[in-house]
C-alpha cells in the first residue's frame, strides 16, 4: 500500500473535494485520481461512491477512521529518524564511578538535556571493574572511570584528577595537627570500601607505605564513609568533592608526603567503529565540562 495514496485519500476526506485536495497537495487532479484508483486496487475495495456528490462508501468510512493514526505514526517515525540523523534524538547508556556520578554529572547532564531534550540518557553507577566489564560487553556505550586494570579491547582518555583527602573525626588528635605525614597515620583504624573499589586500592598503597600495624573496618559504600567517621569509627580516605566542606564532627586533612589524586577519564571499547551523532555530542559536551575540573 502506497502511503502517498493514503495521505491523498485522507486529504480528500478532510477537504471534501478531489480538486481542493489536489490544490493543497500540489498535484494535478489526474494524479489524485490515479492515486485513489491505485489505493482502491491495493485494498480491493471502492472508497468513494462515483457521482456528482461526494460520499464515502462503508469501506471508505472505515478506512478513514482506521488509517489516520497510521500516517501520524509514520510522520512521528520520520521526525524521530530526522532527529537521530541530526543528533537531536537517541538513547545513550553511560557508566560512571563515584563521586563523579553524584557530584559532577547532575549539573552537566542537566545543561546538556536542556539543549537536547529528546536525547534519552541512562546512567549505570558502579566501580571501575564493573564498568570495564559492561563496556567490553557492549552493555553501556562508554564510561567515566578511573584507569582500568586491563587495556585489552579498551581505550582510556584521561580527563581530570579526582583529589583524595583524609577525613578524621573531630576528637581525633589528627584533627588539630597542622602538617600530617604518612607516619602520623600509624596505629589508626581505617574505614575502607570493597576490594574492587579503586579508592580501596589507593588506600592499600598508602597502608603499605606506613609499614606498621593497622586495623580496618570495611563499609561497602563510598558515600557512607563520612558518616562512620562522624561516629568516630576511624579515619577514611575519601574524594575531596564528597567532604567539601567537611561534615560536622569531622576534619579534612591533606597528607603532605603522598599524592592522593585519582586519574579519571573516558572508557570506551576499542572494537566499536561507529558512534551515534547524539552520543558524540554528549561525549564532546562531557569532555569539555569535565576537563574544566
Amino acid at each position: 500500500m502506497d502511503l502517498r495514496g493514503l495521505k491523498t485519500f485522507l486529504t480528500i476526506v478532510k477537504l471534501g473535494s478531489f480538486q481542493q485536495a489536489a490544490q493543497e497537495l500540489r498535484y494535478a487532479q489526474s494524479t489524485v485520481t490515479m492515486q485513489i484508483q491505485k489505493l482502491e486496487r491495493d485494498l480491493g475495495v471502492t472508497l468513494f461512491e462515483r457521482g456528482k456528490s461526494f460520499r464515502l462508501t462503508e469501506a471508505g468510512r472505515i478506512c478513514s477512521e482506521q488509517s489516520a493514526h497510521i500516517l501520524r505514526d509514520v510522520d512521528q517515525l520520520q521526525s524521530t529518524m530526522s532527529d537521530i540523523t541530526l543528533g537531536e534524538s537517541g538513547s545513550i547508556l553511560i557508566g560512571a564511578i563515584e563521586p563523579a556520578a553524584s557530584f559532577r554529572l547532575p549539573n552537566i547532564l542537566a545543561a546538556f538535556m536542556e539543549r537536547h531534550p529528546k536525547v534519552q540518557i541512562s546512567i549505570q553507577i558502579g566501580n571501575t571493574c564493573t564498568l570495564t566489564e559492561l563496556t567490553l560487553k557492549g552493555e553501556i556505550d562508554f564510561a567515566i572511570s578511573s584507569v582500568p586494570a586491563t587495556s585489552s579491547g579498551l581505550t582510556f582518555e584521561p580527563l581530570f584528577s579526582e583529589p583524595l583527602i583524609l577525613l578524621v573525626p573531630s576528637m581525633n588528635p589528627l584533627a588539630v595537627k597542622q602538617d600530617i605525614t604518612i607516619q602520623d597515620l600509624k596505629g589508626e583504624r581505617f574505614l575502607v570500601t570493597s576490594r574492587e573499589c579503586v579508592f580501596r586500592k589507593k588506600l592499600s598503597i598508602l597502608l603499605q607505605k606506613i609499614g606498621t600495624s593497622y586495623s580496618t573496618l570495611e563499609i561497602n559504600s563510598l558515600a557512607a564513609l563520612k558518616y562512620y567517621v562522624q561516629a568516630n569509627h576511624g579515619i577514611a580516605l575519601v574524594p575531596a568533592a564528597t567532604v567539601t566542606p567537611a561534615p560536622a564532627g569531622t576534619a579534612s586533612k591533606v597528607v603532605q608526603d603522598l599524592n592522593l589524586d585519582l586519574e579519571v577519564g573516558f572508557l570506551r571499547s576499542s572494537e566499536r567503529t561507529t558512534f551515534g551523532i547524539a552520543e558524540e555530542k554528549l561525549f564532546t559536551f562531557l569532555r569539555k565540562s569535565l576537563c574544566a575540573f
